[in-house]
């Protein structure tokens, strides 16, 4: 998915198959949902015909249906069928497109909870429109979901999963410590730490403008995308993190957070007791709005932030 993974496993290894089979895991992922491989699963629904039923295997439908399920939940702020925006402005394989964007930015745009029909009792998979299914905000957290699985099935039991910045924690460290996970504080050109969040069996993602961006005159435009304008979003949050027992979805979450932006996104997340950390830009500064395991006193860097146990 354009990216990498890694473990960081806290005590000896003896079994030498660990690598290659949490590398095998990822490759699972990414040749079912990655839009970066012309042939991957994802990559031939998208180009199937119309209302023809399409076989699919059972971890992309799971990922699918979750990501219909927070579709409608929230309101369509994360919303899959971006794929050719995302391709358009050069944040998937291909260099930024002008033209492509025009057309992203014309497009009569489908929701997938409108056009996308999934038939789990059959593994298959139908659309009435055409879509543009990318994953990038889903896949990559189910990925770390399917690291955190796999190192628990070789015997792992302290150690700390990542992809892209999403990260689930196996277990504390062997010392019964926390794993340290910090939040970076945008702008900073070290990218230095906003706060620090301690992790046990949890996971956290971050969405953000900071890392992934294009700049357009004197603005910064993030990958994360706007389904209502079919471009990326302007004048959004810096960061969102979201922590969840799912990095999937933390994953999905903090993009829909990004998307609702810097006055519904906390007021969503307080309503669905979902712990998020918006990072918010204002004059000279970065500013914090927390809720649930976030919503700390106060707004000063160098948080020590511990959700405590699930």
């Amino acid at each position: 998915m354009g990216t990498h993974w890694s473990v960081l496993i806290d005590g000896p290894v003896s079994d030498p198959t660990v690598q290659s089979c949490l590398q095998a895991a990822v490759d699972e992922i990414d040749s079912q949902m990655s839009t970066w491989t012309p042939e991957s699963t994802l990559m031939r629904l998208n180009r199937a015909p119309l209302d023809i039923w399409v076989h699919l295997p059972d971890r992309l439908l799971t990922v699918l249906e979750a990501g219909l399920a927070i579709s409608r939940q929230t309101d369509g702020a994360f919303e899959m069928n971006m794929g050719d925006a995302v391709r358009a402005w050069g944040f998937g394989p291909d260099p930024l497109d002008l033209q492509a964007i025009r057309a992203a930015n014309a497009a009569q745009r489908v929701p997938a909870t409108t056009a996308l029909e999934l038939d789990r009792a059959n593994g298959r998979a139908r659309k009435s429109a055409p879509l543009a299914l990318d994953l990038s905000g889903i896949a990559k957290g189910y990925g770390v979901d399917r690291l955190a699985e796999t190192a628990r099935d070789l015997g792992l039991d302290h150690a700390l999963c990542t992809i892209d910045g999403e990260v689930r924690a196996i277990g504390p460290r062997r010392d019964g410590r926390p794993w340290a996970v910090a939040i970076e504080t945008p702008d900073d050109s070290t990218l230095g730490r906003h706060s620090i969040l301690e992790l046990e069996d949890m996971a956290v993602a971050t969405s953000g403008d900071y890392r992934h961006f294009v700049t357009v005159g004197t603005a910064r435009l993030s990958h994360t995308m706007d389904p209502r304008r079919g471009a990326p979003l302007v004048a959004a949050p810096a960061s969102v993190t979201v922590l969840s027992r799912s990095c999937m979805m933390a994953d999905a979450m903090a993009t829909a957070l990004m998307v609702m932006g810097d006055t519904k996104g906390p007021d969503f997340a307080a309503d669905h007791a979902i712990s998020a950390l918006f990072l918010l830009r204002s004059p000279g500064e970065t500013t914090a709005v927390g809720t649930g395991a976030f919503a700390w006193s106060g707004d000063s860097a160098g948080q020590v932030v511990s959700p405590g146990p699930p």
